[in-house]
Formats: structure tokens, C-alpha cells, sequence
């Protein structure tokens, strides 16, 4: 009873964040970390200890589902090559900067300073998709930031590993076998990942219950995670391939009705665990320094050590790719902007603390990890610091250094591809007209309709209603042939966006609203 009362008092301290997170226009995972910290220091505040099981099982596989669903097929494949360096090479990088600042500044072991670089080596999913939601970064800019904290978890789990056989058993590492794990992490997961999405999508396009669709949404992150993860192979990775396979499809595989109820139900999944998991990384750093050793007081320096060796190794590492990638795309004067962009974007978050809590806490020998304790705190306190500090200035960064789209564009471009939508519309309609196969009632009645849309040069759609009386029959023809002109709009949608006229996330606008015509077409 006491679990369930600390989750649901987590629920409403977050949706009462997210209200004023909305109001001042922040980011609710920062604001969040900020009022767990703020509740867990409050006196008579029982002490909260997050399980490793409970984050891997229940809070990461819908989130890193959610994640990838959105992830745009067209702009992965431009970004693929500099996001394969950052999910191996910069992980790497920043897990030997870290271990070495670690040794230089800390208590710690060279070995548990190993494990520390390993465990904050990756971006974290969970908070680049958070904190990015509300930006107006470019689509190839968002993605690569996206996709690099989804895909480098296979090369960070690899060294996780790597770094805890060490700690334990002190044991010399084994680089030829860690090769081999990490082939079998990323390819098995992506084997098995590709797998599931296959079955399901068997599965979606057999079924029209609207219900059973948003159980079969729910169980699929969690199916794709648990057999990767019995097959011995990276869970992440699966979850993963399975989310962006089934996202770039998603449109093909439910009708309008049920891609509807499949956002609203996702939308308060996300919600829900977010909040949970972004209130509980502050609730349980207090209780993490209690859990200090005397001689580790002073964590804070080592922990502004480790933030500022993470982001320094980022931005060395981005400034010379960013250069090579603005050269060959034949841009002569070099934008640096855009790798300070990268790198203040590359938070840590739920990933890195769910590797730090799954340290055992003794060795093989039986000795006790005295230094666990301190890599804990330092994990969650660079989370805390990524979370609060380049959360709550990221907005701020994006905006000064130029590269963000103007809502002016992101407008001009929605009203241009509803005016192609409207025009392919019309066209259909006239083809009908000609045929004398429609009432002229309703020709003219869908023709006052989307001329409407040409002339409004809004985000919504027109509405307005005959001046005739309609009979019963016509409303339904009407409806019918309405739902007809939907779906050759939504063919010009998917037109524009394959010829690469407009971008993904005005494709995802206007086939909600698509959908939300269809849905109410339908209730009539």
C-alpha cells in the first residue's frame, strides 16, 4: 500500500508541475528533478529507493517506444553515418575522459572509475526526447540528436559490462570478447526488434477493434524488450528497431479512428512514467548522500568535474564532424553554432541511472564495493545537473545560436501543403462532377468546403454549411464521398512528404487532422 501511495502522490506532484511547467513555458523534466529534489529534502519525507528491475522493466520500454515511433525514416537516413560515429566513438571518448578525470579527482578506483565513465558515457533517450519536444530544431538537427541517444545504447551497455566484470572479479578487460557482446547486443536486438514488428504488423492489419489495438500498442514495446532480453541480447536495441520500423508505418496499419485513440493513450502512458521517473531521479539523491562515506563529502566538485568532462568531450568531439559534414554538404562558411547546439542537447537521464543502480554491491571474493556508493551519487547528481542545468537553458541556447525554425516557416509550409491537400481534393471533385455520379447538393457543398481552405490560409480546417436543406440522403452521401477526398488528400500527404516538400512533423500535423475530420465523419 505504501508503493502505491508514493506513485500516486508522484502522479498528482506531477501533473501539478506539468500545469505550471505549460504555464512558463519550461520543461517539465526539469521542473520535475526540481520538485522531487525540493519534496525529498522536506522533513518526515519517507526515503525512496528506485529499483533497477522497475526502471528496465515497466518505465523504459514504452518510453524508448514512444521515442523511436517518432523517429522519421527520410531523416534517418541522411543523419545515419554521423550518428554511427557518436553512438560508438564519442561513447567511448567520453567513458576514458570520465574514468581519467575520475582517478585524477575522486576516490575512487581505477576500476569503479571505469564504471563510472561507462555509466555516463551515452546520452539518455528518455530526457533528449523530453526536453526536445517543444524545440523548433531542424528535422535533420532533431533526429541526430534523437537517434544518437537511442542507437549508442548497445556500445554503452557493452562497456557497462566491460567495466562491472572488472570491478568484481579484477579481472584484466577482454576487448576481443567485449567485440563480440557488442555484435551480438546490437545485431540480436535489432534482429529480434525487426522480428516483432513483423509479427505485429501482421497482427495490426487484421484488426479494427479499436480496443484490442491499444492493448497490442502497449504490449509491444514490452514483448520486443523481454525476448531480446531472454535471448541474451540488448533489450534497448530491440525495443528500438521495433518503435521506428512500426512508426514509419503506423499510418498504414489502422484507420483514423484508431490512430486517434492510440495517441491519446500513448500521450498518458508517456505522461504518467515520465513523471514518475523524472520526480523519483530527485527524490532519491538525498537519501543517496546520506548513504556517503565521511571521506566523500565532497561529491559536488567531483560531480561538477564529471558534467563539465562530459560536455567538454561532446563539444571536442562535434566542432571537427560538424565541420566535416557542413564541407562535403558544400557550405563554405562554417556554422559553429551548431555543435554548441549538439552538445547542450546531449543530456543524461533514466538509462545511465538504471546502469549505476544494476552495480552489484559486493565482489566475486565476497568484499563489499565500497566505492559503489559514491558512483551512485555522482551518476544521479550529473543527471540531476544535466537535467536542471541544460534543461531549463536549452530553449535559450537553441534560440541565440540562429538555427532554430521560425514559427513564420513552420506556418508558411503547414498552409502551403493544406492548399496542395485542398487542390488534390477539388481536382477529385471535379472528375465526380463531370461524371453527373454525385447530387449537385452535395458537389457544391464539398467545393464550399475546401475552396474554404484555399481561401482561409490557416492551420484549421473550414467549416461551413450549405445553404440548401440537405435530406437525409444526401448528408450520408456527402459524408461518403467526404471520407473519399480525405484519403486522396491523405495519398498528396504522403506525396509531398516522399518528394521531400514538407516535413515530418507538418505530415504528422495535418494527418491528425485528417484523421480528426474522418473520426467525426464517421460519428455522424
Amino acid at each position: 500500500m505504501r508503493s502505491v501511495g508514493t506513485v500516486l502522490a508522484l502522479v498528482i506532484l506531477a501533473t501539478v508541475v506539468a500545469t505550471f511547467a505549460r504555464r512558463w513555458r519550461i520543461p517539465a523534466p526539469s521542473l520535475l528533478v526540481v520538485a522531487g529534489l525540493a519534496v525529498a529534502l522536506l522533513p518526515g519525507t519517507p526515503e525512496i529507493q528506485i529499483s533497477p528491475e522497475i526502471i528496465g522493466l515497466v518505465v523504459l520500454p514504452p518510453l524508448l517506444y514512444a521515442s523511436a515511433e517518432d523517429m522519421p525514416w527520410r531523416e534517418l537516413r541522411a543523419v545515419w553515418k554521423p550518428v554511427g560515429i557518436l553512438a560508438i566513438g564519442l561513447v567511448l571518448a567520453s567513458a576514458a575522459a570520465v574514468g581519467a578525470v575520475a582517478v585524477l579527482v575522486t576516490p575512487l578506483s581505477w576500476q569503479m572509475a571505469f564504471v563510472l565513465g561507462a555509466v555516463l558515457a551515452s546520452t539518455d533517450p528518455v530526457a533528449v526526447t523530453a526536453l526536445g519536444r517543444r524545440l523548433a530544431l531542424p528535422p535533420k538537427v532533431q533526429v541526430l540528436v534523437q537517434a544518437e541517444s537511442l542507437f549508442n545504447d548497445a556500445t554503452s551497455l557493452v562497456l557497462v559490462r566491460v567495466a562491472v566484470s572488472i570491478a568484481i572479479a579484477s579481472a584484466a578487460a577482454n576487448w576481443g570478447a567485449a567485440s563480440g557482446e557488442f555484435l551480438l547486443l546490437a545485431g540480436g536486438g535489432t534482429v529480434i526488434g525487426a522480428a516483432v514488428a513483423g509479427v505485429i504488423t501482421l497482427i495490426r492489419r487484421r484488426t479494427e477493434d479499436p480496443v484490442l489495438e491499444s492493448v497490442i500498442a502497449l504490449v509491444t514495446p514490452y514483448a520486443s524488450y523481454l525476448l531480446a532480453e531472454a535471448a541474451h541480447t540488448s533489450g534497448v536495441t530491440s525495443c528500438v528497431v521495433a518503435g521506428v520500423i512500426l512508426g514509419g508505418r503506423g499510418d498504414r496499419l489502422t484507420n483514423a479512428r484508431i490512430r486517434l485513440q492510440l495517441h491519446a493513450v500513448y500521450g498518458t502512458v508517456v505522461f504518467l512514467l515520465e513523471s514518475v521517473v523524472f520526480s523519483l531521479i530527485g527524490l532519491a539523491l538525498p537519501a543517496e548522500v546520506r548513504a556517503l562515506a565521511d571521506g566523500d563529502r565532497a561529491w559536488p566538485l567531483y560531480a561538477f568535474a564529471v558534467a563539465t568532462t562530459l560536455i567538454a568531450v561532446r563539444l571536442l568531439w562535434l566542432a571537427p564532424l560538424s565541420a566535416v559534414v557542413q564541407r562535403r554538404g558544400g557550405i563554405s562558411r562554417l556554422n559553429w553554432r551548431l555543435p554548441v547546439v549538439l552538445t547542450w542537447a546531449g543530456t543524461r537521464g533514466v538509462m545511465p541511472l538504471a546502469a549505476a543502480l544494476s552495480i552489484p554491491e559486493v565482489a566475486k571474493n565476497g568484499s563489499p564495493l565500497t566505492d559503489r556508493p559514491l558512483v551512485l551519487v555522482l551518476t544521479t547528481s550529473v543527471v540531476v545537473v544535466t537535467l536542471v542545468g541544460q534543461g531549463f537553458t536549452l530553449a535559450p541556447v537553441v534560440r541565440a545560436s540562429g538555427i532554430a525554425l521560425e514559427p513564420a516557416h513552420t506556418e508558411r509550409e503547414e498552409v502551403e501543403a493544406r492548399s496542395r491537400l485542398a487542390h488534390a481534393g477539388l481536382a477529385r471533385l471535379e472528375e465526380l462532377a463531370e461524371l453527373e455520379a454525385v447530387p449537385d447538393i452535395v458537389v457544391d457543398r464539398l467545393r464550399r468546403g475546401l475552396t474554404a481552405r484555399l481561401d482561409d490560409a490557416s492551420d484549421r480546417l473550414a467549416e461551413r454549411d450549405g445553404s440548401a436543406v440537405a435530406t437525409e440522403s444526401a448528408d450520408l452521401v456527402y459524408r461518403q464521398l467526404r471520407r473519399d477526398l480525405i484519403a486522396v488528400e491523405t495519398e498528396e500527404l504522403q506525396r509531398l512528404y516522399d518528394a521531400h516538400r514538407i516535413s515530418d512533423t507538418t505530415r504528422r500535423r495535418l494527418q491528425r487532422s485528417l484523421d480528426l475530420e474522418e473520426a467525426r465523419l464517421a460519428d455522424a
